[in-house]
């Protein structure tokens, strides 16, 4: 549907349904064809009038009488349970799908055994998603505070190369200053040709070995440094990028059951009231599924900001005409409960009187 939008054809689309629709149920039948485009994927809420030319199928008692009546010709006459019927329903998509193989789309699967999910599993569903992004953002942060500590060791390491240098700079002070000893024991080993001249240049040259080999152990620490810090910015950018995505992939699936479901929303509000009420989460799922639960013990009241001693009172979530939902105790709204527990309705009898 979307690449039929998206190329320009979701009018021609339009009006091969309408054909479609006239040519099923007749035209005279078709009330109106109204497109929608509120939700994910466009749609078409057509509204027929089931009008059908067929003789009515006598019954079973009109079958036993034995006596001949004048046939009738067909007339017009209403039945939803003829238009509606199982092999109608077939046959209404297979050819709703020729007349829209042009636009590839496809019948479904016939005789399909697929079962479709209750609503209380597709919550379970969502809630444990819900906890397994948790987990993942736990792992995310657990990964961090690692990542942070490497950060440190690098900050230490860098510290540790500062000081070598500057062990370095004074080794090659001194290194200079044997330098220019070497040169003139030399000038006196000329003049004299000692033993102990030889002996010197020999530690020199060792110590110019030495000072090279940290050096180049020094070069290679800060190579090494430089690619644990490369490899920490891209698995943090990575991490990052994954936790934004589990995120958004979150945020769209609520989106999407709070459209789906407009009663999703009544019932995490309903959770949240029975939770802070004092119910524990096996209590407040039966009451969720709308059973009936006997509860002792204390109950918050969150208006008041006080506890009320519930003393074997049964506890139901009520569902009006309208689909909202309300918290009762003892078949009573459990604000109305708390003000006679608080002795709310009396002083304000009082406060009236007086």
């Amino acid at each position: 549907m979307e690449r039929i939008e998206q190329t320009g054809r979701l009018e021609e689309w339009c009006q091969d349904n309408l054909d479609w629709l006239r040519k099923t149920y007749g035209a005279d039948n078709v009330v109106s064809a109204v497109l929608h485009m509120d939700e994910e994927t466009p749609h078409i809420h057509a509204t027929i009038v089931p009008i059908v030319q067929t003789e009515r199928k006598k019954q079973k008692k009109e079958q036993a009488v034995k006596k001949k009546y004048r046939t009738k010709a067909p007339a017009p006459r209403l039945c939803a349970d003829e238009v509606m019927s199982r092999a109608n329903l077939i046959r209404y998509q297979d050819t709703y799908a020729e007349q829209m193989a042009a636009y590839g789309l496809q019948r479904g699967i016939k005789g399909s055994e697929a079962q479709h999910i209750s609503t209380h599993e597709y919550y379970r569903s969502l809630i444990a998603q819900g906890e397994d992004l948790q987990a993942n953002i736990t792992q995310l942060l657990a990964k961090e505070a690692e990542a942070r500590e490497v950060i440190a060791e690098a900050e230490q390491a860098k510290k540790d190369l500062a000081r070598i240098k500057a062990e370095t700079k004074t080794e090659e002070l001194k290194n200079s200053a044997t330098k220019t000893a070497t040169t003139a024991l030399n000038g006196l080993n000329s003049l004299l040709g000692g033993n102990k001249v030889n002996r010197l240049e020999k530690e020199n040259a060792q110590l110019h070995r030495e000072v090279d080999e940290l050096n180049g152990q020094i070069e290679r620490l800060h190579t090494d440094m430089q690619k644990l810090k490369d490899n920490h910015a891209r698995e943090r950018n990575r991490a990052e990028e994954q936790h934004q995505q589990e995120v958004s992939n979150l945020k769209r699936i609520l989106d999407k059951a709070y459209r789906w479901f407009p009663s999703f929303k009544r019932f995490l509000k309903m959770e949240r009231e029975c939770l802070d009420c004092g119910f524990n989460m096996e209590q407040t799922d039966k009451l969720l599924h709308g059973q009936t639960i006997n509860y002792s013990g204390w109950l918050h009241s969150n208006e008041n900001r006080r506890n009320a001693l519930a003393d074997n009172v049964t506890a139901q979530v009520i569902r009006d005409e309208k689909r909202n939902l309300f918290l009762h105790i003892n078949k009573m709204p459990i604000a109305q409960w708390f003000k006679e527990q608080f002795g709310l309705g009396q002083e304000q009898r009082k406060g009236i009187r007086r």
